[in-house]
């Protein structure tokens, strides 16, 4: 038997198959960043570095180039990477690698991204925690999960507290699952920009200015996000003053807000417990900031709004004039906000088109004001005919049999 399993042995390396990974152990002590930075370097597609429990004070972020390998630690506040003397790189971990399974530990206070991966496939983020200790400030890292340019992205069971943009934030990627994650006192939950294919679901989003966020934006690499899936979240409480950056796009999300989609196509939000955000519970805009990215369209398009579970909301609208409307209108916005926009400007010409918004809830058209425009009164929102029949819902996401980390 030892003859043969030499053999098979033998045969696996002629063919070019790695061999079973090994285990890169690294524990506490003097000069663990050094430490752990090689390993990084040194492993193997299928090998796991592994960080024993206990606490690191890291001066310098960690990245990993290296595909096929799995960074994990002891535990969530188990086994912590402590940033706060950071004094180069921009994150804790940067991934730029793919195969790649990152899990069971906490980063905190990094100088700026928690976690990033930057043109990966199959990159799972997984048990995680990742917060900034203290009140929240806008001198906190940007981002807590950062997947951008990156397919096949799984994130769950993460927790992330105190980023001065989004807790989760997922950008210019395609095929993605945020599950049974917490995001909370950032100022943005959880944010889906500029990509394609996503289902968010599972996760708890309170104490945040806003909390789940799906955005199209202008002047950037990969435009034209679409078709995702908001479901059976809890969007609760979101009540934490904007702390962001001055100029950052989140910086003009009002406090309140429970769930926004901003110039996206095919968005389907439903089966979600939306209560507790002061200025609404939905919100469905048009990026109305100029822009000069040929082929960009800035409304909202195809967005269905339905079946979800409402509590109060409305009731302290945080943008210009909402107080105001909200009086007028009986001293609560209903759940539902459109901008009413159908038309903008390209080319020196102007395009309309029919957005196709629906609403199975009571909902209003109204400017909101939150890129600086001054808002108009409110009026009912446009009902479909009972004939009209709502964009068809996305299909569901499904990442690759060989995805790290997917449940079997």
């Amino acid at each position: 038997m030892g003859r043969i399993a030499g053999l098979v042995l033998a045969g696996l390396l002629l063919a070019g198959a790695a061999p079973l990974g090994r285990v890169l152990l690294i524990a506490p002590g003097p000069n663990a960043g050094e430490r752990a930075q090689e390993a990084l370097i040194d492993a193997r597609p299928g090998d796991t570095v592994r960080f024993a429990a206990g606490t690191y004070a890291f001066t310098t972020g960690l990245s990993l180039d290296v595909s096929g390998v799995t960074v994990e630690g002891a535990g969530k506040g188990k086994t912590i990477l402590d940033f706060a003397r950071q004094d180069s790189a921009g994150e804790g971990l940067l991934v730029t690698s793919d195969r790649v399974l990152v899990r069971n530990l906490t980063i905190r206070d990094t100088k700026g991204d928690g976690i990033k991966s930057k043109g990966s496939d199959r990159v799972t983020f997984q048990d995680l925690e990742v917060f900034w200790s203290g009140d929240p400030r806008a001198e906190n890292g940007a981002y807590g999960v950062y997947p951008v340019s990156s397919t096949n992205v799984l994130i769950e069971r993460v927790t992330v507290r105190g980023a001065s943009d989004a807790g989760i934030y997922v950008g210019q990627s395609r095929n993605i699952i945020v599950r049974d994650s917490i995001a909370e006192y950032n100022v943005a939950g959880i944010e889906i920009e500029n990509s394609m294919h996503a289902d968010v679901f599972g996760n708890t989003v309170r104490h945040n200015t806003g909390g789940i966020l799906v955005f199209d934006l202008p002047n950037l690499p990969i435009m034209g996000g679409h078709s995702t899936r908001i479901f059976a979240n809890r969007v609760i409480d979101n009540d934490t003053p904007n702390f962001a950056p001055p100029g950052n796009i989140v910086a003009s999300v009002p406090v309140g807000t429970g769930i926004m989609v901003m110039a996206n196509r095919n968005v389907h939000v439903f089966d979600n417990e939306v209560s507790g955000n002061g200025s609404a519970a939905f919100m469905v805009i048009a990026y109305s900031q100029p822009f000069e990215s040929e082929g960009y369209n800035p409304l909202p398009r195809d967005v269905v709004v339905r079946g979800n579970r409402l509590g109060r909301n409305g009731f302290a609208p945080a943008f210009p004039g909402g107080r105001e409307i909200a009086a007028a209108v009986g001293g609560t916005l209903p759940p539902g906000l459109w901008d009413g926009v159908d038309r903008y400007r390209s080319g020196g010409r102007e395009v309309r088109d029919p957005v196709h918004i629906h609403f199975d809830m009571p909902a209003i058209t109204l400017n909101l004001g939150v890129a600086g425009a001054p808002p108009t009164a409110a009026r009912p929102a446009p009902k479909a005919p009972p004939s009209a029949v709502p964009p068809p819902e996305p299909p569901p996401v499904i990442l690759p049999a060989d995805q790290p980390g997917l449940a079997r």
